[in-house]
């Protein structure tokens, strides 16, 4: 019996590409007699809106897709997360970060920075300075090395078939910043984690994700769900649909007289509407 979840941010509109995650988790947890789950992840309060999040319950109802108990949202399990940060704290495996964004940009663009947009790692060692430790810190962050030592490199089922992560797949990750008691990877474990999640359905741009989740997981003696890493749906010309890119969203849709319960079945079979493809492996 599967337990899945789907996991929108109230950031905006949900469109197509969400439709298509939603159907899918759905299905696979329904054909195993399992439960489908909806979790509200509204950490971002600087973007999340009370209106996006009904706009959610309203496009999922318009899909025919009905969520089973217990609903999560994120803004309410702060106590849950500072429990989780502490455990790892207690492991000597976080330390503060004073870096803003634009701290970590300089760094990386100077002659000898970091390659990628990895962190640099500039407050992984500080000395113990008196004058940072009377700063509130900007964040606090994964040592993945400490990390990695302790627990090894991270292995997950996808389809049936084991992989396994490298070093380098592995950051040190933000885990809480000091306007919200978790981040996107703390938050998602704990969550999976609190209500019996055994299956994480979500799109293949989020595959990068899970050698990181897989590794707190381990820390934190969680339960190691399934992953399906699902195509994209893209605009047929391969563009992505984004929330920031305006993307054609259900609301529209809906408007323009689509019949919602039709869309859900047809993806269901993969089949899009016209202007639609998937981006396949």
């Amino acid at each position: 019996m599967k337990v899945s979840r789907f996991a929108p941010s109230p950031t905006g509109r949900l469109h197509l590409g969400h439709a298509f995650s939603a159907v899918l988790g759905l299905n696979r947890a329904r054909d195993s007699g399992g439960k489908w789950l909806l979790r509200i992840e509204d950490l971002d309060q600087t973007r999340s809106r009370p209106e996006f999040t009904d706009g959610i319950y309203e496009d999922l109802r318009w899909l025919g897709l009905h969520w089973d108990e217990p609903l999560l949202v994120q803004s309410r399990r702060g106590a849950a997360y500072l429990d989780a940060l502490e455990q790892l704290r207690a492991q000597g495996l976080v330390y503060a970060c004073f870096c803003t964004r634009s701290d970590i940009a300089a760094a990386l663009q100077a002659p000898h920075g970091s390659a990628g947009t990895r962190y640099p790692g500039t407050c992984r060692d500080l000395p113990d300075n008196p004058e940072l430790r009377s700063k509130t810190a900007h964040s606090w962050r994964l040592d993945a090395s400490k990390a990695l030592a302790r627990a090894g490199l991270p292995t997950w089922s996808e389809g049936g078939e084991r992989f396994a992560a490298g070093a380098s797949d592995i950051d040190d990750v933000i885990l809480a910043r000091k306007d919200a008691p978790a981040a996107y990877h703390l938050a998602c474990v704990v969550d999976d984690a609190a209500t019996g999640v055994t299956l994480v359905a979500r799109g293949e741009d989020l595959r990068s994700s899970t050698p990181v989740q897989r590794l707190l997981q381990m820390l934190l003696h969680l339960p190691q769900p399934d992953y399906l890493h699902h195509p994209l749906v893209l605009h047929e010309d391969g563009r992505r649909l984004a929330k920031r890119d305006l993307a054609p969203t259900l609301a529209a849709m809906r408007e323009a007289g689509v019949d919602g319960r039709k869309l859900a079945a047809n993806l269901a079979e993969g089949c899009l509407p016209a202007g639609f493809r998937l981006r396949r492996a």
